[in-house]
């Protein structure tokens, strides 16, 4: 027993998995990075008169950072190489929950607006270039995404991953780059995805995201096979679940948390969608309003003009028509 109590973690209680953390040395220097170079923005863009939404700044920080410190230093990551769940926890957190965090800061257009005239121009025609926009092409990053989560549990990439310490922070870095490729694009008030991508057919999008992410946790959940059998295996502890039990918990864990971000964003999305809509029709009205100012003549008292639906050609002057008529 005195050997044991030497080679393995006591048993994963709540308060254990909340009191234990361990320093992560690339990730504290990302999540710096990723910090400093918000807080340099917001900076630049009140200093010029702008204003931030503090919103943003706290979904950037807190669910965005936040989240990739507790899956990289918390006690997820205490037991993650002898426990499965709370790897699976980690990588599902750094694949969806971090990158919404960060999408929902807004970063694409906080950097246009924080840099120069000429680095906002660059940034601007690098996210419209034809790698960037292949990469976050809708249907492409989603595909991104479920391939990263395959791959990384049905290859020998995670187990791999458990025995080589550079390769597990790779393995964090490409999880959270996967994700960052479909949300950022999708939540950002930059026009960095195609023109067709208007408000319903991201919230199409969203949804089918939602149903695609959760196969890879109804997979690892009913796969019969081991995933990094022989690691864990070897490392579980005489506490511990049996293995198979501990990989249908993670699973389920990683559905779970799946479609609990899915709600969220397309409940983001629909508002998005909505305010484009008020905004549009306010414009609108106020088009309206313009044309139909009295204007008085030589001759005789003022009269209206006439609106621009009634002379000018075009299907939004047409859907004009005829609602006047069905009126």
């Amino acid at each position: 027993m005195s050997e044991l109590s030497a080679v393995y973690l006591p048993e994963a209680t709540i308060g254990r998995l909340l009191g234990s953390w361990q320093p992560d040395v690339p990730a504290l220097l990302l999540v710096a990075v990723l910090g400093g170079l918000y807080g340099w923005g917001v900076v630049r863009v009140r200093r010029r008169g702008g204003a931030w939404p503090p919103a943003r700044l706290a979904a950037f920080v807190l669910l965005g950072l936040g989240t990739i410190a507790v899956a990289t230093m918390s006690g997820l990551a205490v037991y993650d190489r002898e426990l499965f769940w709370p790897a699976a926890v980690q990588n599902v957190g750094l694949d969806l929950l971090a990158p919404l965090g960060l999408a929902l800061g807004d970063p694409l257009r906080l950097a246009v607006e924080a840099l120069p005239e000429g680095g906002a121009h660059r940034l601007r025609r690098a996210l419209t270039g034809p790698l960037v926009r292949l990469l976050t092409f809708p249907l492409v990053s989603t595909a991104l995404v479920l391939a990263t989560e395959l791959t990384l549990y049905f290859t020998p990439y995670f187990a791999t991953a458990l025995r080589v310490g550079w390769l597990h922070e790779l393995m964090y870095l490409h999880l959270l780059a996967a994700g960052c490729l479909f949300v950022l694009p999708v939540l950002s008030r930059e026009q960095a995805l195609p023109a067709w991508c208007t408000h319903p057919v991201r919230a199409a999008l969203v949804f089918l995201d939602g149903v695609v992410d959760a196969v890879p946790g109804l997979v690892v959940m009913t796969h019969g096979t081991l995933i990094a059998g022989a690691w864990y295996l070897h490392h579980a502890p005489p506490w511990s679940p049996d293995v198979l039990h501990d990989q249908q918990l993670g699973g389920g864990a990683m559905l779970g948390i799946a479609e609990l971000v899915s709600v969220p964003f397309l409940l983001v999305v629909l508002a998005q969608w909505v305010r484009a809509e008020r905004a549009r029709t306010a414009v609108l009205d106020r088009c309206l309003d313009s044309e139909l100012v009295p204007t008085a003549t030589a001759e005789g008292p003022a009269e209206l003009v006439r609106p621009w639906w009634e002379t000018e050609a075009g299907e939004v002057a047409e859907r004009m028509r005829r609602q006047g008529r069905g009126d």
